[in-house]
């Protein structure tokens, strides 16, 4: 049996494949939260704060890059869990080298122009002027290396799609312990300051896409294309970048809401924004499962789909709630038993109002959880049956809600902090009141079962 025959989820057991792959999604997520913040810590400490800020100030820029990578390579999964569950091979080799050569342009011409443009972007985003030379080293160094991202975002997408999500955790940690090395090596020893953060990135992400290369020709036949890397179809590539660019507008969607919101809560003191800070570095990790669990049902519902299996696909979404309820209870148990020991973790021993604000928040919170879980798992099946649009819509609906929320309750009626998430709640509430009856009109249409 092939490595890729191993990772087959149209036949045999249910509950077991989703958990297995969904594990290594939730670690791997976890890992790159983790050595996000290490790798804050590194330039922080041993460059200072204004090297700390002119990384940051590049985050959005840089955020912009990845979400339109990662949502055309969210859309040729889903396409290509499909194709490989229908057993169409010819389809799905041409599937996997448009995106390829498509991905690879789109980086190209993206770093050329950030390259020239970098400067100026940055004082567009009114980045203070003492910042920017080194904010422009840091961009320009970054978007050198783009072409890596993609690479590798695209061959860990490719694997997942198959059916295997370990393997693109063990080339994450990888790379995670290269940069961290790098790190260390070029601005600690070297001394290179913000360059060095940047070249220790690119390297990283470099070596990662050399190592998946040599592990796909040794144990994945099935993407060992020769020649065939080089077709291009543009039927395949109007399909990918239709799904890409909705997958890619859902997650700007996502990202502006919590922007506005933050805007909101930057009028609140001090003391708010850094318990607001806190709660939300919780929700992150709170969340990651939970978005995980959903994006296990997308390839599970795409390869049966593709196969043809409707009432497998029924069980399989039943199933990906079930582990999404079970999750949303042990979370219940764990945030609300433990927000006191949590909240310590991000404030000085003098902090107690941020404290006390994040321990309420916590307590409300924790036992709201399960409706993200809900929303989740209905994600995870409209992505797995191709419809896009729903996760889109549905995400711009959730924002919506919580904005309005947040505005009427914080800014009207001057309602606490436990306000933020009553407004969680609301937008979460109105995710569903949209979801559901679609949901259930996908159903009865046959979609599956």
């Amino acid at each position: 049996m092939s490595t890729i025959e191993k990772h087959d989820m149209t036949r045999g057991k249910i509950l077991l494949p989703l958990v297995s792959f969904t594990i290594p999604l939730v670690l791997g997520n976890l890992f790159q939260l983790t050595y996000n913040a290490a790798d804050s810590v590194i330039v922080g400490k041993y460059v200072g704060e204004q090297a700390l800020a002119a990384v940051g100030t590049s985050t959005p820029i840089m955020n912009i890059a990845i979400l339109l990578i990662s949502g055309m390579c969210m859309g040729a999964s889903v396409l290509m869990s499909s194709q490989y569950g229908a057993r169409d091979y010819d389809t799905l080799s041409k599937q996997i080298s448009t995106t390829m050569l498509a991905g690879c342009g789109f980086s190209v011409v993206f770093s050329l122009l950030m390259l020239l443009l970098a400067t100026p972007v940055l004082r567009l985003i009114r980045v203070p002027e003492t910042a920017i030379p080194e904010a422009a080293v840091y961009l320009r160094i970054i978007f050198l290396g783009l072409i890596f991202t993609f690479i590798y975002n695209f061959l860990a997408n490719t694997m997942r799609a198959l059916g295997d999500s370990k393997t693109p955790l063990y080339f994450l940690i990888t790379s995670a312990f290269l940069n961290i090395f790098g790190d260390l090596f070029f601005v600690v020893v070297l001394r290179w300051g913000v360059a060095g953060s940047a070249i220790a990135t690119v390297c990283s992400e470099g070596l990662c896409c050399l190592l998946c290369g040599i592990y796909i020709k040794k144990k994945i036949p099935l993407l060992c294309l020769g020649k065939k890397w080089w077709v291009f179809d543009k039927s395949l590539l109007g399909k990918t970048v239709s799904y890409g660019s909705t997958s890619a507008m859902q997650q700007v969607c996502l990202q502006l809401g919590k922007l506005i919101i933050q805007s909101v809560v930057n009028t609140q003191g001090v003391a708010v924004m850094a318990a607001f800070t806190a709660v939300n570095r919780v929700d992150d990790f709170a969340y990651t499962p939970q978005q995980n669990i959903g994006h296990a049902m997308t390839t599970f519902l795409a390869q049966n789909k593709g196969a043809g299996h409707k009432e497998r696909m029924k069980k399989g979404f039943q199933t990906g709630l079930l582990i999404e309820l079970v999750y949303s209870i042990g979370l219940f148990a764990v945030i609300w038993g433990l927000a006191p020991q949590i909240m310590t973790l991000f404030a000085e021993d003098g902090d107690a109002q941020v404290v006390s604000l994040g321990i309420s928040y916590l307590h409300l919170i924790s036992w709201m959880y399960i409706l993200p879980g809900m929303t989740n798992g209905i994600q995870g099946f409209f992505r797995g049956i191709g419809d896009l649009k729903v996760t889109l819509y549905s995400t711009f609906m959730n924002m919506l809600g919580r904005v309005v929320a947040v505005f009427v309750m914080i800014r009207l009626l001057h309602m606490d902090f436990e306000s933020l998430a009553w407004a969680n709640m609301i937008g979460w509430i109105v995710m569903l009141l949209f979801e559901v009856p679609l949901l259930v009109k996908s159903i009865r249409g046959g979609e599956c079962g």
